[in-house]
């Protein structure tokens, strides 16, 4: 069984049908890239994901489990975790209160001191930055705080949404490098990312959605191959 499967998935807001009976799955330790223009419907999709938007239609599982009456503070708890679309950081805490914030519904401190090491590890300018407020922080160092916050959750599953919106090319290159070493630790990804070269080199796998509807899945390899894709979203 797939760790997440998404069965007909409709989601609508403001008399807007956003997701439109979509279908897809990420199994255990997956990178699964999700790509296509703005306004497709790909915020909408994590954010249903992830508990902040609720179900109009169809069915979620994670683990197994229906995720329909759960909140989204218990989907944390679960191992689902959302790195949202803006980042989301607390500006006035401190980046190791916003860290720890990540950790809120654990109760094993010297787990948690340990993972605390791990996230700097990971991000050694977070540890730099250690006592400033995150609100003080570059964009691609809010990026790596709000990744870092999620990963305190201990996730089976991280769900990211535009992690290279509005950051230096070089900046980029290094959070990639990021996501590609978490998801080799083990970690599940559901990403929804603009740009998609990088997404489709990252990924094992994709699916391109167009007006609230999946068009197009496959080998993430392939599907940069193909034709539409390159056309649509490569620039070729």
């Amino acid at each position: 069984m797939s760790l997440l499967s998404v069965e007909n998935l409709a989601v609508a807001y403001g008399g807007i049908q956003a997701v439109k009976g979509i279908s897809l799955t990420v199994e255990e330790g997956e990178l699964v890239t999700l790509i296509g223009a703005n306004g497709a419907g790909k915020t909408t999709t994590l954010n249903t994901l992830g508990g902040l938007l609720p179900v109009n239609g169809g069915k979620i599982r994670y683990a197994a489990q229906d995720l329909a009456a759960l909140p989204a503070h218990d989907r944390v708890r679960h191992g689902l975790a959302l790195v949202p679309e803006g980042r989301g950081i607390f500006g006035r805490l401190t980046v190791a209160e916003n860290l720890l914030m990540g950790a809120f519904h654990r109760n094993d401190k010297p787990a948690i001191r340990s993972d605390l090491d791990k996230a700097y590890e990971l991000f050694p300018r977070l540890r730099e930055r250690e006592q400033q407020l995150a609100g003080t922080l570059s964009g691609g160092e809010q990026q790596m705080l709000a990744i870092g916050r999620a990963l305190m959750s201990r996730p089976r599953l991280l769900l990211l949404d535009e992690p290279s919106m509005g950051l230096a090319p070089l900046m980029v290159e290094k959070i990639f490098s990021i996501i590609r070493e978490i998801n080799a630790q083990g970690v599940a990804i559901l990403l929804v990312e603009q740009n998609a070269r990088l997404a489709l080199a990252a990924a094992q796998r994709a699916y391109v959605m167009e007006s609230g509807c999946i068009t197009l899945q496959g080998v993430a390899a392939e599907l940069a191959a193909d034709e539409r894709v390159r056309a649509a979203y490569l620039g070729h």
